[in-house]
Protein backbone atom coordinates (compact mmCIF):
# COMPACT_ATOMS: atom_id res chain seq x y z
CA UNK A 1 0.00 0.00 0.00
CA UNK A 2 1.84 3.03 -1.30
CA UNK A 3 0.27 5.64 1.03
CA UNK A 4 1.36 3.63 4.07
CA UNK A 5 4.89 3.16 2.71
CA UNK A 6 5.21 6.91 2.16
CA UNK A 7 4.08 7.58 5.75
CA UNK A 8 6.68 5.13 7.04
CA UNK A 9 9.41 6.78 4.95
CA UNK A 10 8.40 10.32 5.94
CA UNK A 11 7.45 9.85 9.59
CA UNK A 12 8.80 6.49 10.78
CA UNK A 13 11.78 6.54 13.11
CA UNK A 14 14.12 3.55 13.33
CA UNK A 15 15.26 2.79 16.87
CA UNK A 16 17.94 0.39 18.06
CA UNK A 17 17.02 -3.27 18.23
CA UNK A 18 14.92 -3.46 15.05
CA UNK A 19 12.12 -1.23 16.34
CA UNK A 20 10.20 1.06 14.00
CA UNK A 21 8.49 3.96 15.76
CA UNK A 22 5.32 5.04 13.95
CA UNK A 23 3.60 6.87 16.78
CA UNK A 24 2.80 9.91 14.63
CA UNK A 25 0.19 7.98 12.62
CA UNK A 26 -0.49 4.52 14.12
CA UNK A 27 0.69 3.80 17.66
CA UNK A 28 -0.04 6.97 19.62
CA UNK A 29 -1.56 9.52 17.30
CA UNK A 30 -3.82 8.12 14.57
CA UNK A 31 -4.08 9.44 11.03
CA UNK A 32 -7.80 8.89 10.34
CA UNK A 33 -7.54 9.22 6.55
CA UNK A 34 -4.76 6.64 6.46
CA UNK A 35 -6.76 4.34 8.77
CA UNK A 36 -9.79 4.62 6.47
CA UNK A 37 -7.64 3.57 3.52
CA UNK A 38 -6.15 0.71 5.55
CA UNK A 39 -9.67 -0.46 6.49
CA UNK A 40 -10.78 -0.30 2.84
CA UNK A 41 -7.70 -2.22 1.72
CA UNK A 42 -8.13 -5.02 4.26
CA UNK A 43 -11.86 -5.21 3.43
CA UNK A 44 -11.02 -5.56 -0.27
CA UNK A 45 -8.41 -8.26 0.42
CA UNK A 46 -10.68 -10.33 2.69
CA UNK A 47 -14.18 -9.53 1.37
CA UNK A 48 -14.63 -13.03 -0.11
CA UNK A 49 -13.35 -14.86 3.00
CA UNK A 50 -16.68 -15.09 4.82
CA UNK A 51 -15.52 -12.90 7.70
CA UNK A 52 -18.10 -12.60 10.49
CA UNK A 53 -15.97 -10.77 13.07
CA UNK A 54 -12.69 -8.84 13.36
CA UNK A 55 -10.29 -9.38 16.28
CA UNK A 56 -7.23 -7.45 17.46
CA UNK A 57 -5.25 -6.83 20.65
CA UNK A 58 -5.44 -3.51 22.44
CA UNK A 59 -4.40 -0.89 21.75
CA UNK A 60 -2.61 -0.05 18.49
CA UNK A 61 -4.56 -2.57 16.44
CA UNK A 62 -7.92 -1.05 17.35
CA UNK A 63 -7.97 1.77 14.77
CA UNK A 64 -7.23 -0.38 11.70
CA UNK A 65 -9.44 -3.19 13.05
CA UNK A 66 -12.50 -1.03 13.67
CA UNK A 67 -12.25 0.61 10.24
CA UNK A 68 -11.90 -2.80 8.58
CA UNK A 69 -14.96 -3.98 10.52
CA UNK A 70 -16.87 -0.90 9.41
CA UNK A 71 -15.99 -1.57 5.76
CA UNK A 72 -17.00 -5.25 6.05
CA UNK A 73 -20.11 -4.55 8.14
CA UNK A 74 -19.12 -6.95 10.94
CA UNK A 75 -18.45 -6.51 14.69
CA UNK A 76 -14.94 -6.05 16.09
CA UNK A 77 -13.63 -7.35 19.40
CA UNK A 78 -10.27 -6.68 20.97
CA UNK A 79 -8.32 -8.85 23.36
CA UNK A 80 -7.61 -6.96 26.55
CA UNK A 81 -4.18 -6.97 28.13
CA UNK A 82 -5.41 -6.25 31.65
CA UNK A 83 -8.36 -7.69 33.47
CA UNK A 84 -10.82 -5.25 34.96
CA UNK A 85 -13.63 -5.47 37.49
CA UNK A 86 -16.07 -5.91 34.60
CA UNK A 87 -14.05 -8.65 32.90
CA UNK A 88 -13.50 -11.48 35.38
CA UNK A 89 -15.46 -14.57 34.30
CA UNK A 90 -16.19 -16.60 31.18
CA UNK A 91 -13.01 -15.59 29.41
CA UNK A 92 -10.73 -17.00 26.77
CA UNK A 93 -7.13 -16.29 27.80
CA UNK A 94 -3.70 -16.68 26.23
CA UNK A 95 -0.20 -15.53 27.07
CA UNK A 96 1.36 -13.28 24.42
CA UNK A 97 4.92 -11.96 24.33
CA UNK A 98 5.40 -8.44 22.92
CA UNK A 99 8.59 -7.88 20.91
CA UNK A 100 8.40 -4.09 21.33
CA UNK A 101 7.54 -4.05 25.04
CA UNK A 102 9.71 -7.06 25.82
CA UNK A 103 7.09 -8.46 28.20
CA UNK A 104 4.50 -11.18 28.36
CA UNK A 105 0.84 -10.31 28.82
CA UNK A 106 -2.16 -12.48 29.48
CA UNK A 107 -4.75 -11.35 26.95
CA UNK A 108 -8.44 -12.02 27.42
CA UNK A 109 -11.64 -11.98 25.39
CA UNK A 110 -15.09 -12.44 26.86
CA UNK A 111 -16.73 -15.65 25.69
CA UNK A 112 -19.91 -13.73 24.87
CA UNK A 113 -18.10 -11.86 22.06
CA UNK A 114 -16.61 -14.85 20.25
CA UNK A 115 -18.90 -17.69 19.17
CA UNK A 116 -18.28 -21.13 17.66
CA UNK A 117 -18.53 -21.35 13.88
CA UNK A 118 -17.50 -17.71 13.37
CA UNK A 119 -14.90 -16.79 10.75
CA UNK A 120 -12.62 -14.28 12.43
CA UNK A 121 -10.21 -11.95 10.67
CA UNK A 122 -7.24 -10.97 12.83
CA UNK A 123 -5.98 -7.42 12.28
CA UNK A 124 -2.81 -6.17 13.97
CA UNK A 125 -0.52 -3.19 13.69
CA UNK A 126 2.82 -5.04 13.48
CA UNK A 127 4.09 -8.51 12.68
CA UNK A 128 7.53 -9.27 14.09
CA UNK A 129 7.80 -12.74 15.64
CA UNK A 130 4.11 -13.59 15.27
CA UNK A 131 3.34 -14.03 18.95
CA UNK A 132 0.33 -11.67 19.06
CA UNK A 133 -1.29 -13.18 15.97
CA UNK A 134 -0.65 -16.73 17.18
CA UNK A 135 -2.12 -15.87 20.60
CA UNK A 136 -5.25 -14.45 18.99
CA UNK A 137 -5.52 -17.53 16.74
CA UNK A 138 -5.36 -19.79 19.81
CA UNK A 139 -8.19 -17.80 21.42
CA UNK A 140 -10.25 -18.12 18.24
CA UNK A 141 -9.68 -21.88 18.22
CA UNK A 142 -10.62 -22.10 21.94
CA UNK A 143 -13.98 -20.59 20.96
CA UNK A 144 -14.51 -23.22 18.26
CA UNK A 145 -14.26 -20.51 15.62
CA UNK A 146 -12.02 -20.35 12.55
CA UNK A 147 -9.30 -17.89 11.54
CA UNK A 148 -10.39 -16.38 8.21
CA UNK A 149 -7.02 -14.68 7.73
CA UNK A 150 -4.52 -12.32 9.28
CA UNK A 151 -4.16 -8.70 8.17
CA UNK A 152 -1.02 -6.87 9.23
CA UNK A 153 -0.45 -3.14 8.80
CA UNK A 154 3.38 -3.30 8.96
CA UNK A 155 5.37 -6.52 8.71
CA UNK A 156 9.03 -6.81 9.62
CA UNK A 157 9.87 -9.48 7.06
CA UNK A 158 13.37 -9.90 8.47
CA UNK A 159 11.84 -11.51 11.57
CA UNK A 160 10.23 -14.94 11.89
CA UNK A 161 6.55 -14.03 12.25
CA UNK A 162 5.32 -14.58 8.67
CA UNK A 163 6.98 -17.99 8.50
CA UNK A 164 5.39 -19.11 11.77
CA UNK A 165 1.92 -18.04 10.60
CA UNK A 166 2.26 -19.61 7.15
CA UNK A 167 3.57 -22.80 8.76
CA UNK A 168 0.28 -22.97 10.72
CA UNK A 169 -1.64 -22.63 7.45
CA UNK A 170 -2.88 -19.06 7.93
CA UNK A 171 -3.37 -16.59 5.09
CA UNK A 172 -1.31 -13.46 5.84
CA UNK A 173 -1.79 -10.14 4.06
CA UNK A 174 0.59 -7.32 5.04
CA UNK A 175 0.14 -3.80 3.72
CA UNK A 176 3.80 -2.80 4.11
CA UNK A 177 6.56 -5.40 4.26
CA UNK A 178 9.89 -4.16 5.55
CA UNK A 179 12.97 -6.06 4.43
CA UNK A 180 15.37 -4.24 6.77
CA UNK A 181 15.77 -1.25 9.07
CA UNK A 182 19.51 -0.93 8.50
CA UNK A 183 21.12 2.47 8.28
CA UNK A 184 18.20 4.07 10.10
CA UNK A 185 15.82 3.65 7.15
CA UNK A 186 13.06 1.24 6.23
CA UNK A 187 13.72 -0.78 3.08
CA UNK A 188 10.66 -2.51 1.66
CA UNK A 189 10.25 -6.01 0.21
Amino acid sequence: MELLKQKIIQEGIVLDGGVLKVDSFLNHQVDPELMMEIGRTFARLFRDSGVTRIMTIESSGIAPAVLTALELGVPMVFARKRKSLTLQEDLYTEKVYSFTKREESEVTVSKKFLAPAERVLIIDDFLANGEAALGMARIIRQAGAEVAGIGIVIEKSFQAGRGKLLEQGYRVESLARIASLEGGKAAFV
